[in-house]
């Protein structure tokens, strides 16, 4: 039927638009700092509606002004091989999708990498489909390949939750150690980079669930493995 075709062009023109719109915002994210990601404007929305004034902390700070241990730190907590890989862990995965399979229709693990991460945290909700899935990994192409690793991993360190209301290094290094990333110390690091799987849970027991993370074990993990992280020299 014409209509039926119609619909589907729409559509097709719809989809295509949206890629069009991920192409020009990672361009201008190459010059420009993000102001706000989709997960940082559902929570103000969650938060605090309609108010003028919200408990949202957020604060930028350059990838020079953020010390090696904590980049070590975070990379050993979420994705230790970031800097060798083109978006996605393969192996992570298929191991991923094994998982979901045994759990039925829903989505129960993602196995996802830093650029993944971001991809999502930029763009997208937190609903787990397939089909979101799907459109993470085109934002994860498009990231990797217009970006430099070194400018994925700031905006990644600037935007990613880090308690209830608390986005980015910035905001997390000020509200539990009155201190800027620079200067933090190794433990502090370790401490901030255990959080990032579950950060509200983190920030306050009220967000922990039944057999959450065991937060000061995971830390223990990182300071021991944060040495073997070797960052590149040049940004």
């Amino acid at each position: 039927m014409p209509w039926v075709m119609y619909l589907l062009k729409c559509m097709a023109w719809g989809a295509i638009g949206l890629q069009l719109y991920f192409v020009i915002q990672i361009g201008l994210w190459a010059f420009m700092n993000p102001s706000s990601t989709a997960f940082q404007r559902a929570e103000r929305w969650r938060l605090c509606h309609w108010s003028l004034s919200c408990p949202i902390q957020h604060r930028w700070v350059s990838y020079e002004q953020i010390s090696n241990d904590l980049k070590r730190a975070i990379l050993v907590s979420e994705d230790d091989i970031f800097f060798k890989h083109n978006g996605v862990r393969i192996d992570d995965m298929q191991k991923a999708w094994e998982r979901n399979q045994k759990g039925g229709s829903k989505v129960v693990r993602g196995g996802s990498t830093i650029t993944q991460q971001l991809a999502k945290n930029l763009f997208l909700s937190s609903e787990k489909n397939y089909l979101r899935k799907a459109q993470e990994l085109v934002i994860t192409g498009l990231l990797e390949l217009m970006l430099s690793k070194q400018r994925i991993l700031e905006i990644y360190m600037n935007s990613v939750e880090w308690g209830e209301g608390i986005f980015g290094i910035g905001a997390a290094t000020s509200h539990y150690y009155v201190a800027n990333p620079k200067n933090i110390s190794r433990e502090q690091a370790a401490a901030l980079a255990s959080a990032l799987p579950a950060p509200k849970c983190f920030d306050k027991s009220k967000y922990c669930k039944r057999g959450s993370i065991d937060f000061g074990l995971r830390q223990q993990f990182i300071l021991e493995n944060m040495d073997r992280v070797v960052l590149p020299k040049n940004r």
